[in-house]
């Protein structure tokens, strides 16, 4: 991941009157911003793919699916933002603030490219378990598998781990299930 250099750290504040960038994805972690190229060709597909299957069995009235791109603020101080794959919220528990959202989904999506360290994605899911997200997918294009975590007492733990022959099931969305071969783009 590729971060621009910094010689200090950027508030709330200072954030808000930043524009917008543009071909990239940036989130702010600690007060460090750091830009990321847009995704690979497998990486979309795979997002995308997920998009379309969530959202063919969501209802709009009473959720939001949002696919990359968005801010999902963390903290105000240090200031840290995600910028999930996908997230799934009920409406009724969106708090929007400045034009970021300042809840938590009820699901997180992250698909996993090569380049992302064990340390990354430890860093992003200790972010999203601090906000109570209470269910997150972490999909490998690659592998082709699919780890199902629980937030459980402050910490994720590996509720399932499934494969291309099986079905993913989000604990509070109960009607949507997703075939997991369906998610691979051909």
């Amino acid at each position: 991941m590729a971060t621009l250099p910094q010689t200090k750290t950027v508030t709330y504040e200072e954030w808000l009157t930043m524009p917008e960038v543009q071909d990239a994805i940036e989130e702010v972690v600690n007060g460090e911003i750091r830009i990321m190229p847009p995704a690979k060709s497998l990486h979309a597909r795979t997002v995308q793919r997920t998009n379309r299957i969530l959202d063919r069995q969501l209802d709009p009235k009473l959720t939001e699916l949002l696919s990359s791109n968005f801010g999902l603020v963390i903290r105000k101080k240090p200031l840290t933002s995600r910028v999930p794959d996908l997230a799934v919220f009920h409406r009724d528990t969106i708090i929007e603030e400045n034009g970021y959202f300042h809840s938590a989904p009820q699901l997180v999506v992250e698909v996993l490219s090569p380049a992302n360290t064990r340390r990354e994605r430890q860093e992003k899911l200790d972010d999203y378990a601090e906000i109570g997200v209470p269910e997150v997918w972490v999909l490998s294009p690659q592998g082709e598998t699919v780890e199902v975590l629980y937030l459980q007492d402050g910490k994720y733990i590996r509720a399932h781990f499934l494969g291309s022959g099986d079905i993913l099931k989000p604990k509070l969305f109960p009607h949507v299930q997703v075939n997991i071969a369906e998610i691979w783009p051909d």
